[in-house]
């Protein structure tokens, strides 16, 4: 494996910054890595396989030409930057919700769809899913692929840190304030204050009711599973956790479901961890996870009023497996069917 040339844009984010270190322990060999962000950022130095990276700005970038591009900046960046990195010959994996749902880029969880990248795409840009998607694909992945699914409920919990650092800073110093009996500062990041609150919305609400995020769960879902029927509907809650996503999802099959078989399908699925008895007892929770590269799944229960009914509980740290390492994982995909080379 020849070593590439690699641009990481939204390097000092905290998804960006989690892609750099996750990089640097992974096996992809590299020649040269550019870190961007805002001139704000500018500067600053990060250390990389025993070399100093310094942090460039973006917009002073002269030199587009790199093997694998990472986006991870934002939509309004990405519509900008993705294609004029794509058009120096990289192949662009974008973080934001910007070409997710465009039938020419391939929306990719490695674990559950890598056929969807087995050329190189025509745009040259490959879509990481959104973090409560990804999670939610990696879990149900099994038991919609053996038994028929007549529709999915879920409800997700969502971390400051999906809302980025400002999300997180926001969190801490609110909490802050609220223990010293303070109003604290007022809420920038979340429609109201998060500290000892939860927010039953994520994204903005749309004419009908929904949120964005509601709309990405059920859209991107289909087109990962392949299931553009899937009937799934949603509701998202922002909870003050710092890190690690939590869904209550309940899933509903065309014929009555056994435990069983459930526990069985979901305990053979690379990634997922199973918490049952006589697997690993208790249930997970996003403070206390006992390997961030996997999807946790526990309170596995049939419907007692409906056999047909399965509840799931299931937890994921939204920065690795829900960003930055379902892209590392992509881009490996692609090193491994030289989609780089096409």
């Amino acid at each position: 494996m020849r070593p590439f040339n690699i641009s990481i844009v939204g390097a000092t984010g905290v998804v960006g910054a989690e892609l750099t270190r996750l990089l640097e322990v992974s096996p992809i060999p590299v020649n040269r890595l550019w870190l961007l962000a805002s001139r704000n950022s500018a500067g600053r130095q990060v250390k990389f396989r025993d070399e100093i990276c310094f942090v460039e700005p973006l917009d002073d970038i002269g030199d587009l030409e790199t093997d694998i591009a990472f986006l991870c900046a934002g939509s309004a960046v990405s519509l900008e930057w993705a294609p004029r990195f794509a058009a120096q010959g990289a192949l662009v994996i974008d973080n934001s919700n910007a070409f997710r749902m465009d039938p020419d880029v391939p929306l990719v969880v490695p674990q559950v769809n890598p056929s969807a990248l087995s050329d190189r795409p025509r745009p040259g840009i490959v879509a990481n899913p959104n973090c409560t998607t990804i999670q939610l694909v990696r879990a149900v992945r099994p038991l919609v692929t053996a038994l028929d699914v007549h529709q999915i409920i879920l409800a997700t919990y969502q971390a400051a840190s999906g809302a980025g650092r400002m999300g997180i800073d926001e969190l801490r110093n609110g909490t802050r304030a609220a223990l010293d009996g303070s109003s604290g500062p007022p809420a920038a990041r979340f429609p109201v204050p998060l500290p000892f609150n939860v927010i039953p919305q994520v994204g903005d609400i749309d004419s009908e009711g929904g949120t964005l995020e509601e709309r990405k769960l059920a859209q991107e879902t289909r087109k990962i599973l392949a299931m553009p029927d899937l009937r799934l509907t949603s509701s998202c809650v922002r909870v003050p956790v710092e890190n690690g996503h939590s869904e209550a999802v309940y899933i509903e099959f065309e014929k009555p479901v056994r435990l069983e078989q459930v526990h069985q399908l979901l305990a053979q699925e690379a990634g997922v961890r199973l918490y049952a008895d006589g697997i690993r007892k208790g249930y997970p929770t996003p403070r206390f996870l006992a390997n961030p590269e996997d999807v946790h799944v526990g309170r596995v229960r049939v419907n007692p009023e409906n056999p047909r009914g399965l509840w799931l509980w299931v937890v994921a740290d939204n920065l690795q497996v829900g960003a930055a390492l379902n892209a590392l994982l992509i881009a490996q995909l692609a090193i491994a069917n030289r989609v780089i080379e096409k």
